[in-house]
């Protein structure tokens, strides 16, 4: 069977010599963009070396689909950029550029190399932390962004809150009391460029260099290492199928100052924290004055039952930080998120917000604002919920069909490997083929933990595509065994 026929209808594939260009016509990125990029991750990436030359205008429009204006445009930008050249009747050629430093030998590759791959034209099948990109509402959230960037435009001309807008601190705080049991006052709320950029702020204010920090294991990778550049000493702590074992914590580390923890829906295992634990872990931070700092990763969109409130709900002690994004539940390209610290802990988060200025863009605060007020935001939650719980429910009966070892963990399903296939090898086979499993054995610290596997995520796994790219990874996994 062919690889276009597994391919995401959204796409419009066509090869060229050495490089293959899927166009995504939904009114994405535009398609001067979308080629222009193209061209230049595969001259990044080595596919097109130096001195490689390129089809025409007119034969590469005519093997797209597209107008050759539109090729050109593309060429141009990419000419200003100094990547490639053009010759007149000799045709257009990659440039000579100056070679990569190579990676010196026994360094390791960055953890997000991993989890941050470089997809420019949208999510591809199995991709982890992105929303699907079929059931986005495109029309809504373009009125939003338009009306967000006029209230923007119409706003006095001065410096911004560096907590965030006011209007979108009350609404999330709002919301956070019906979706999440969170009861929190709009100043204690401030919004972040994203995830990172709220660990980063709560990092810095907690000030906890050289203490010892309780991480999850496994755990996200990006995370651990961000506890670890604020200069704090990672603890991994294992977790089961009740969550977060705080027993194992206290025995391994007692006087940790920190844990970080996903209680909602557990990466990558997808467990929830149990409330025993939960009581246990808020007790021993109360009893010791750690923090605690809650990763409410994808915990609206839990997908069995009825979602766990925060942890931070159950907080008496005000010893909880908790971090939420709107980049798994609306679109990562907001770089957007926010950050709900203890009241004794605003004065000193606000001061350092006050020397890094954290929020993002006024209109994109304003636009997510408008997004959650009416209710708006809570009906897609439900609608994007039914959909991934019955996408993940086709993953899984495709994934059994095909004999396989597997467990549901969230938005994702973990896949064992047989014995003596190259985790790597097919991770890096498998994004050359269009998909992006997830590897699992760097979510691990303790090699002895490992366990080679894939990660998948269901968000953008259409239920009648399921079986059909199931069978095109299962067959690179075969090709990579021993």
């Amino acid at each position: 069977m062919k690889a276009q026929e597994f391919a995401p209808a959204v796409y419009h594939r066509r090869m060229v010599p050495h490089l293959d260009i899927a166009l995504d016509r939904r009114g994405g990125p535009s398609l001067v963009d979308q080629i222009s990029g193209a061209i230049r991750v595969a001259i990044d990436d080595g596919v097109l070396a130096a001195g490689a030359r390129l089809p025409s205008w007119r034969d590469l429009a005519t093997q797209l689909g597209v107008a050759r204006g539109t090729v050109r445009q593309a060429y141009e930008r990419l000419v200003d950029a100094q990547m490639i050249v053009t010759a007149g009747a000799a045709g257009t050629h990659v440039a000579a550029r100056a070679a990569r430093s190579p990676r010196p030998p026994g360094l390791p590759a960055p953890a997000y190399d991993h989890f941050r791959p470089d997809y420019p034209f949208g999510p591809v099948p199995f991709q982890m932390g992105v929303p699907a990109q079929d059931a986005f509402p495109v029309q809504v959230w373009a009125r939003v962004m338009a009306q967000g960037a006029r209230t923007a435009a119409e706003m006095p001309v001065s410096y911004r809150d560096p907590r965030g807008e006011p209007v979108l601190r009350a609404r999330i705080a709002a919301h956070l009391a019906i979706s999440r049991g969170l009861a929190c006052d709009p100043a204690q709320v401030f919004v972040t460029n994203g995830f990172s950029g709220a660990l980063d702020l709560v990092l810095r204010s907690l000030d906890l260099y050289g203490a010892t920090a309780w991480t999850e294991e496994p755990g996200f990778p990006i995370a651990r290492e961000a506890v670890r550049l604020a200069g704090l000493v990672p603890a991994p702590v294992r977790v089961d199928a009740q969550g977060l074992d705080v027993a194992a914590g206290i025995a391994t580390a007692p006087h940790a100052a920190l844990a970080m923890v996903t209680p909602g829906q557990q990466a990558p295992l997808g467990v929830t924290l149990s409330l025993a634990r939960r009581h246990a872990l808020l007790d021993w931070a109360a009893r010791t004055g750690a923090w605690i700092i809650e990763d409410d990763y994808l915990g609206e969109l839990q997908p069995d039952g009825r979602a766990a409130p925060a942890l931070a709900s159950l907080d008496r002690a005000g010893r909880v930080c908790h971090i939420g994004t709107f980049s798994k539940t609306i679109t990562p390209s907001l770089r957007t998120g926010f950050l709900v610290v203890p009241p004794d802990l605003v004065p000193r988060v606000l001061e350092v917000a006050n020397a890094f200025l954290t929020a993002p863009a006024l209109s994109l605060q304003h636009a997510v604002a408008a997004f959650i007020e009416d209710g708006r935001y809570l009906r897609h939650l439900r609608r994007m919920k039914r959909l991934y719980l019955d996408r993940r429910r086709g993953l899984v009966d495709a994934l059994a069909q095909l004999s396989t070892t597997h467990a549901p963990a969230g938005l994702g399903v973990l896949l064992r490997l047989p014995d003596g296939v190259d985790e790597a090898r097919v991770v890096k086979q498998a994004r050359a083929a269009g998909l992006a499993p997830v590897p699992l054995s760097p979510w691990y610290v303790t090699p002895e933990l490992r366990q080679p596997g894939l990660l998948l995520g269901v968000t953008n796994v259409p239920e009648a595509s399921a079986m059909a790219l199931c069978q095109r990874l299962l067959a690179i996994v075969a090709a990579c065994g021993p």
